[in-house]
C-alpha cells in the first residue's frame, strides 16, 4: 500500500491570488492533506485547506525578505527547515506547486532535480528525515545571517570577506537569491553524498524556469512536458510578472493557468494578481477604492477589460461600456473594442444583462468608478472627456486617468474634483502620471443625485407635525410616527437614498408604513459607520427621554453598514430587537486586523458604549444576523458575535450583497416581516430560502462549489437541473467543457 503523505506551505501578504488558490486547491481535489501555515488570517483560502499558526513552527515575528526582490521567499526558505523537523513526513511544497498527481514517496527524501543536465537541486519540494544529519546541517547553516557560505563563487567570497574586515558584514536579506534556498540545497545534498535520493526532472520541474512561459501558452505546450512520473509540478510565480505585465494578472486565455483554474472551479477575476516584488499591476487600482457600494463601472476608453471585471467581482456592479469617439462625440458606429470587451466579459461569466454600452448622452448616468486608462488627458485631449463629466459624476465617483505632462489635464479635471497621482512612468520621453481623480462636483443630479438639503426638505415633509427631523453636517435623524407599537429602527446612506432609489425615501421605509409602524431612519451622509459623538449623544438623548419606552416592541434594521448600526445602536434600548444583513462587527484594526475592506473608515474611532457591535448588543432580547457563510469576511465578523441573543441564519452563495439578492429572489419582503414583527423561525426562513433554486446567482454558484470541490459529477446534475427549468448562459456555457 501506497505511503500516505501530508504536504505543508506558508503564506505571508494578505490575500491568495488565484495562483495560490489554484494550487492549494488542486492537493484537495487530488484528496493530498495539505495544511497552510500562516502568521495572519488570509480571508480567501480555498474550502479543504487545513490551517495552522505559523507560529508553531517558528514563533517570530522577524520575517526576512530578499531585500532585492521584496520577498519573503528567503523566510520560506527558513520556515520549511524548521517545518520538517517539527512535523516528520511532512513535505513541504511552495505555493505555486500543483498537485498533478498526490505524492506518495516511500523515502522521506523528496526533492529534484530543476535544469536538465545539471546536478543543481530546488526546494520548491522538498522532504528529509526530520532526524537526519543533512536537515541538522542546513538549520545549523542558518543561524549564522551573515555567512560567507563555501558554495558562492571566489569573487562573491571575496567581497563578502572584504565587507567583514570592514565591519560591515553582509547580512544574508542583502545576499543572492537561494542562499538559504536551491543553492543551499544543492550544497548539503552533494555534502552528504544523497545525490541518488533526488528525483528526476520531470518529478517536479518538467518544464524548467528557462520554459516557465510555456504555462502562459496553449494548455498543450506545457502538457508535452509532463509525463506520468510527475507529482507535484512546479508552475513557477515568477510568471506572475508576465501575468500582471500583458494579462492584466489574470490567466492567459486557452493557457494551461486557464484550464486549470476552470478544471477546479478557481475564479482568476475574484483574486487577480496585484503584484510582482516591486512591480504592482493594474489590479491594485481597486485596492486603492475605498466605496463599499458600487452600483456602476464605467469604461470610457476600452482599454481596461480587466478592471471591469475585477470592478463585477468585487462589488457585482453594472459595467457600461461609453463609446466616444476620439473627440468626445458618440460613434456612429459602435466601436471595435465594444464586441471584445464584451465578449471579454462574457467569457469571464458576467451576466450579459450586467453589461450595458452608452452609445449616447441619454445612455448616461450617474457611475461610482470611471476608467479612462490610455485615454483622454493622455493621448487625446482632456476636453473631450467632458461629455462624461457632465453628466456621470456623484458625490462619491472615482476617475481613474492617465494623464501627460503637458496636456493641461489637471487644470482641466480639477474644476470638477480633486486628483491625487498614484504612480509615474516615461513614455516617448514623456511623463505620465496614473491618477485618482475624486469628485467635488455633481452632475449626475438630474438623473437622481441628491444631497443633504434636498434630503432635509424631503425629511421635513415625511416627518409631518407630528414627527421631528434632527441633523449635523454628516447625519441625519428622521422620525416618523404611527403606531405606537411597533418602532423601527433603520439605518441608511444619503448617497444611496438620494441616488439609487427612486422614491428617494430611507431603508425599508415603504415597507414599513405598509405596516402601519412608526420609523425612526437615522442617516449617513457617506461611509461613516456612524462614527460620531453627536450621533451617540442623540441615542443617549432618546433613551434617557423614555422615547423608546413609548413603543411596546423596538426593532433595530439595517444591512452591511447599517447592519454594524443596527446592532450597535440597539445598547441605547436594552430589551430591544435587531435584524441585521451582512453586518460588521466593528472596523477596529486591532480587533478585526483580518478586514481588508472599507478602508475609508479605518481611522475611525470604534470604541466607547456603541463601539464594537459583537459586544454592546448583548443587551438586546434578540439579535438576528443574516449572512452568506462563504463570504469569509462577513462570517468572520458574525462569528464574533457569541451572545446567547444571537439567531445567525445563513444564507449560502447570495454574497455580501445579501439584501439585493433576497429581493431579487422576491423574498426580502416576508423574511423582514417575519423578523420585525418577531415571528420568523429558523424553519420559516430556509422554507423561504427554497426559491433561491431557480436564482441565477445561486445556480452559478452552486455550480462552481461543486467543481471547486473536486465533485463534476455533482456539478452536471447541477448543470441539468438548470438547464432543464430555464436559461443560464454561465452553466450553459461550462457543461459544455463537462461533457
Amino acid at each position: 500500500m501506497a505511503r500516505v503523505r501530508e504536504v505543508g506551505t506558508l503564506w505571508i501578504g494578505g490575500a491568495l491570488s488565484w495562483m495560490e488558490q489554484l494550487c492549494l486547491k488542486s492537493f484537495v481535489d487530488a484528496g493530498q492533506k495539505i495544511t497552510l501555515f500562516s502568521y495572519e488570517d488570509i480571508p480567501n483560502v480555498p474550502e479543504g485547506v487545513i490551517r495552522r499558526d505559523g507560529r508553531e513552527i517558528l514563533d517570530t515575528d522577524n520575517f526576512l525578505k530578499y531585500e532585492k526582490k521584496n520577498s519573503f521567499a528567503l523566510f520560506a526558505d527558513l520556515f520549511r527547515l524548521h517545518m520538517i523537523r517539527k512535523c516528520p513526513g511532512m513535505i513541504w511544497v511552495d505555493t505555486d506547486v500543483y498537485c498533478q498527481a498526490p505524492m506518495t514517496y516511500e523515502s522521506d527524501y523528496v526533492l529534484g532535480f530543476e535544469l536538465p543536465g545539471s546536478k543543481r537541486v530546488n526546494n520548491a519540494v522538498l522532504g528529509l528525515p526530520a532526524d537526519s544529519d543533512v536537515l541538522r546541517a542546513m538549520l545549523d547553516f542558518t543561524e549564522d545571517q551573515f555567512p560567507n557560505p563555501e558554495f558562492m563563487r571566489p569573487e562573491e567570497r571575496e567581497a563578502l570577506e572584504a565587507a567583514a574586515m570592514a565591519g560591515d558584514p553582509v547580512h544574508v536579506t542583502q545576499m543572492p537569491w537561494g542562499v538559504w534556498g536551491p543553492l543551499m540545497v544543492t550544497h548539503f545534498i552533494h555534502r552528504f553524498g544523497l545525490i541518488d535520493q533526488v528525483q528526476p526532472l520531470q518529478a517536479f520541474y518538467p518544464v524548467p524556469f528557462p520554459r516557465r512561459r510555456e504555462f502562459l501558452r496553449r494548455a498543450e505546450v506545457a502538457d508535452m512536458s509532463i509525463t506520468k512520473a510527475t507529482t507535484a509540478l512546479h508552475v513557477w510565480a515568477s510568471n506572475k510578472k508576465e501575468l500582471g505585465t500583458r494579462h492584466g494578472g489574470l490567466p492567459a486565455p486557452g493557457s494551461w493557468f486557464d484550464r486549470a483554474c476552470r478544471k477546479h472551479g478557481i475564479r482568476p477575476g475574484a483574486a487577480p494578481i496585484l503584484a510582482r516584488g516591486n512591480r504592482q499591476f493594474e489590479a491594485t487600482l481597486l485596492e486603492r477604492i475605498d466605496l463599499e457600494d458600487v452600483s456602476v463601472f464605467a469604461d470610457v476608453t476600452g482599454a481596461s477589460p480587466m478592471l471591469g471585471l475585477f470592478a463585477h467581482e468585487r462589488w457585482g456592479c453594472d459595467v457600461l461600456l461609453v463609446d466616444l469617439d476620439k473627440r468626445g462625440g458618440f460613434a456612429k458606429s459602435p466601436s471595435r473594442w465594444l464586441r471584445k470587451y464584451r465578449e471579454y466579459l462574457l467569457d469571464q461569466g458576467v451576466a450579459p444583462e450586467k453589461i450595458r454600452e452608452a452609445r449616447s448622452v441619454a445612455d448616461l448616468e450617474g457611475c461610482e468608478v470611471i476608467a479612462n486608462l490610455s485615454g483622454f488627458g493622455d493621448t487625446l485631449k482632456i476636453a473631450h472627456l467632458e461629455p462624461v463629466l457632465d453628466n456621470c459624476l456623484t458625490a462619491s465617483t472615482i476617475l481613474l486617468a492617465d494623464v501627460r505632462k503637458g496636456s493641461g489635464a489637471f487644470p482641466f479635471l480639477n474644476r470638477y474634483g480633486e486628483c491625487e497621482i498614484l504612480s509615474n512612468r516615461r513614455l516617448d520621453d514623456q511623463s505620465v502620471h496614473r491618477v485618482m481623480f475624486r469628485a467635488t462636483r455633481v452632475t449626475a443630479r438630474e438623473k437622481g443625485a441628491g444631497n443633504a438639503a434636498d434630503w432635509a426638505g424631503i425629511a421635513a415633509g415625511l416627518a409631518g407635525e407630528e414627527g421631528w427631523y434632527r441633523a449635523n453636517s454628516d447625519h441625519s435623524f428622521l422620525f416618523v410616527p404611527r403606531d405606537a407599537d411597533t418602532l423601527v429602527v433603520t439605518f441608511d446612506n444619503l448617497d444611496i437614498a438620494m441616488e439609487k432609489r427612486e422614491d428617494r425615501r430611507p431603508w425599508g421605509f415603504s415597507f414599513i408604513e405598509k405596516q402601519g409602524w412608526s420609523m425612526l431612519g437615522v442617516m449617513a451622509n457617506g461611509w461613516t459607520w456612524y462614527r460620531d459623538p453627536w450621533v451617540w449623544d442623540q441615542f443617549d438623548d432618546l433613551a434617557q427621554s423614555g422615547f423608546f419606552k413609548g413603543f411596546r416592541r423596538v426593532v433595530f434594521y439595517g444591512a452591511s453598514m447599517g447592519g454594524y448600526a443596527a446592532c450597535a445602536f440597539s445598547a441605547a434600548h436594552p430589551g430591544c430587537e435587531v435584524l441585521a444583513i451582512s453586518p460588521q462587527s466593528t472596523l477596529d484594526k486591532t480587533l478585526v486586523p483580518w478586514e481588508t475592506r472599507y478602508v475609508i473608515a479605518w481611522g475611525r474611532d470604534f470604541s466607547g458604549r456603541y463601539g464594537d457591535a459583537a459586544l454592546v448588543s448583548a443587551a438586546a432580547a434578540k439579535v438576528t444576523l443574516l449572512y452568506d457563510p462563504y463570504e469569509a469576511l462577513d462570517s468572520a465578523h458574525v462569528a464574533r458575535f457569541e451572545n446567547p441573543n444571537v439567531l445567525k441564519l445563513r444564507a449560502p452563495l447570495l454574497g455580501h450583497r445579501l439584501g439585493s439578492s433576497l429581493q431579487q429572489m422576491g423574498v426580502l419582503s416576508p423574511i423582514t416581516l417575519g423578523a420585525l414583527n418577531g415571528t420568523l423561525t429558523e424553519v420559516d426562513f430556509y422554507r423561504t430560502l427554497r426559491a433561491r433554486k431557480s436564482f441565477g446567482r445561486y445556480q452559478k454558484e452552486l455550480f462552481k462549489k461543486a467543481m471547486a470541490r473536486g465533485r463534476p459529477d455533482l456539478a452536471r446534475r447541477v448543470g441539468r437541473f438548470v438547464l432543464t427549468r430555464g436559461a443560464n448562459r454561465y452553466i450553459r456555457k461550462e457543461m459544455a467543457t463537462l461533457a
